[in-house]
């Protein structure tokens, strides 16, 4: 039978099942610091994140997903929406005991349940000396109640001594099933530029960081405290049951000159006290687990909105948006407050259920054992020990009442992850499909660089962006890419380097080059400056004089001396000091194709000249794609093409030599215009 509801997918995914997922085998033989996501990974590391996802899921293809039932309601849909999340949940989750999971979890597992089961046996010890210690005092045995009294001290000590043990495991496998899991959706969420794509498609993965963080703490550590839980009280509710069925007996009671026998009266009213406070815990806690979702939303929602605040801290303050910012915190914080405050309403109702039968659970075994105590078929210690035994079985029974709120938090938790992992599913389904159409990335022929072959870039709902696009790049040359803003030229710099999958046609490099790529908003990760410039690669990659020598000829001499100093360079350097930043990081790597995405845009004229002059002067042989808007540097530039924006996408619509020379035979000059008609139209030479 199909399921109700199997999850909701992003736009981009297709309803079959995927295929098992093909490694291609690498390409080159040099490591490179940047190359596009379906050839090989970019660097060491890269290849570390994608080895960690292939050992832990193996080759399996992500779970299928259907669509919901047509037929069900909103609200049904809804309810099989969440039961497919759980479900999700656990398909990644139980791996960790699969064969690809941790070598210590099933030790781990099995070493937990031999020390329940031994504790329960402890307990049962102390119980029987809760009894022979109240008959001894009954019948003042002195002698008993020294010995007793002595007995007390191994029971206590084994019984410590297994529950800080129990702990130990617990705890043990608790940390090392969230590092297993963590490292699993990490990688996946790293493969092949997912953490970016998520941004461009829909689905309910809003806050990853949030989710990969709290959210998947509370999904890995509530459940094994649960399944403990539930079995020591099965264990407890077993042994203890049978214990109060033998010392309590049956009861009997006059009414209307009729006496009526209750067998195991203790048992039955265990079982009856426990009913009637998990029925009350169910009845009042019903929205328990709505409200949890929403609370750790917006927990979620306002530490985004506070990290925001922080990495835009400059421009805010140079703007003077204090008061706005502050406006929109309040009103995230609002909603904070108000699912505390709904919450609240529910842990006060719970807690009076929770308070009222911890309070009456010790006093009404004594009560029910008075007559029998009186009459003398009982004795103290039988008395006592049948409160012991009855305090056990309700907490048994009584466990769903204490552990509600964190039941429904863990649902919350869990559907939160699951619906990360739904979204990965999806972009993972959509790499391994041809339904919307891949961009294929390949291999070049020849001395050619780079080559996009009928490359038609679109959005993940199929609209088209960039249209059928056909470009041939060779050694050496030099090209600017023009054209107004919103033309889809940082589009198509995206689908070269691999971050946007979705279009048709195909991306070629050269086997044996290495590829860098050079954003208008270079990364500065945390660390030393020395860190900054290496990046991506490690940064003892190079001495400290190669890289004092790189920020010298990008004009940033002045920060030599503070190289192996950790500050918030993200928040020091200004934008043109970023971007020479990223320039200084070219002439270390010395890749062989440089793409620049606006690389220059917060420079002044004068700096960009002398930026463009060292790159070409220190990298005389380098390819070079350029992606700008200024007129300026045609002046360091051999070739120039030009997009258009056109209501069915944008086209190239202009290929032009911007320095004369001589053409060799058999290289590829092809400037698509429109749909093909002229695909071999010759470049023409600019005027200088």
């Amino acid at each position: 039978m199909q399921p109700a509801y199997a999850g909701v997918r992003p736009k981009l995914s297709g309803p079959g099942q995927a295929a098992k997922p093909q490694r291609q085998k690498p390409r080159g033989q040099k490591p490179r610091e940047y190359e596009p996501r379906d050839k090989k990974p970019r660097n060491k590391k890269a290849s570390a994140v994608e080895a960690a996802a292939s050992e832990i899921v193996g080759e399996a293809p992500p779970p299928e997903a259907v669509e919901p039932d047509p037929k069900l309601t909103p609200e049904e849909a809804e309810q099989a929406r969440k039961k497919y999340l759980l479900r999700r949940f656990w398909i990644s989750g139980r791996g960790y005991w699969g064969r690809h999971g941790d070598k210590l979890a099933w030790p781990l597992t099995i070493g937990l349940l031999i020390l329940i089961c031994v504790n329960v046996g402890f307990q049962y010890g102390i119980n029987v000396w809760n009894r022979a210690i109240f008959d001894a005092i009954e019948k003042r045995d002195a002698h008993t109640v020294y010995f007793l009294s002595a007995v007390f001290i191994p029971l206590v000590l084994g019984s410590i001594s297994l529950v800080v043990t129990q702990v130990y495991l617990r705890m043990t496998m608790q940390r090392r099933w969230r590092s297993w899991l963590t490292t699993l959706v990490i990688a996946r969420w790293l493969a092949n530029g997912r953490y970016y794509q998520l941004n461009l498609v829909q689905g309910d993965h809003q806050n990853p960081e949030a989710r990969l963080s709290e959210d998947l703490r509370v999904a890995t550590e509530a459940p094994v405290d649960f399944v403990a839980g539930v079995i020591v009280a099965t264990l407890s509710a077993s042994t203890f049951i049978v214990v109060l069925w033998t010392i309590g007996g049956a009861l009997s009671v006059s009414l209307g000159g009729s006496t009526f026998t209750v067998p195991g009266f203790l048992v039955i009213t265990a079982v009856i006290y426990a009913a009637i406070t998990s029925t009350s815990m169910f009845v009042i806690g019903r929205d328990f687990v709505r409200l949890s979702e929403e609370k750790n939303q917006t927990e979620a929602e306002f530490r985004y909105v506070l990290t925001r605040v922080r990495e835009n801290g400059e421009s805010i303050a140079l703007l003077g948006g204090e008061e706005e910012e502050r406006s929109g915190i309040d009103k995230t914080f609002a909603g904070v407050l108000k699912r505390w405050a709904q919450l609240t309403g529910q842990h006060m109702r719970t807690a009076l259920v929770s308070q009222g039968s911890s309070l009456f659970a010790p006093v009404v075994p004594v009560l029910l054992c008075a007559p029998k105590f009186l009459d003398g078929s009982m004795s103290l210690g039988q008395v006592m020990q049948a409160a012991s035994a009855f305090a056990i079985v309700q907490g048994a029974f009584g466990w769903l009442v204490d552990n509600y709120p964190r039941l429904a938090d863990w649902n919350a938790s869990a559907r939160r992850i699951a619906s990360l992992m739904m979204s990965l599913d999806g972009l993972e389904r959509a790499e391994q499909s041809d339904e919307l159409g891949r961009i294929q990335h390949g291999e070049t022929k020849g001395d050619t660089m780079l080559s996009l072959d009928n490359l038609s870039v679109t959005l993940d709902d199929g609209t088209s962006v960039v249209k059928e696009t056909e470009v041939g790049v060779e050694a050496g040359e030099r090209v600017l890419v023009s054209g107004e803003s919103g033309s889809g030229k940082s589009t198509l710099v995206r689908a070269i380097a691999g971050l946007w999958p979705w279009g048709s046609g195909g991306v070629n490099f050269h086997p044996d080059k290495r590829l860098f790529m050079l954003p208008q908003r270079p990364y500065i990760p945390s660390g030393t400056l020395r860190r900054v410039v290496a990046y991506p690669a490690a940064a003892d990659n190079w001495k400290l004089e190669q890289i004092k020598a790189a920020l010298d000829k990008v004009g940033l001499g002045h920060l030599t001396g503070r190289i192996k100093e950790e500050a918030p360079w993200d928040q020091t350097l200004s934008g043109g000091e970023k971007q020479r930043v990223a320039f200084a990081r070219l002439l270390l790597h010395r890749p062989d194709i440089v793409v620049l995405d606006e690389a220059t845009s917060a420079l002044d004229e004068k700096s960009q000249d002398q930026m463009m002059q060292t790159v070409i002067r220190e990298l005389p042989e380098v390819t070079i794609v350029s992606v700008a808007h200024r007129a300026e540097l045609e002046a360091f530039h051999t070739r120039k093409i030009t997009l258009e924006r056109h209501k069915g996408g944008a086209k190239l619509v202009g290929d032009i030599d911007l320095v004369p020379r001589k053409r060799k035979r058999g290289l590829l000059q092809r400037a698509l215009w429109g749909s093909g008609t002229r695909a071999e139209k010759p470049r023409k030479t600019a005027k200088r």
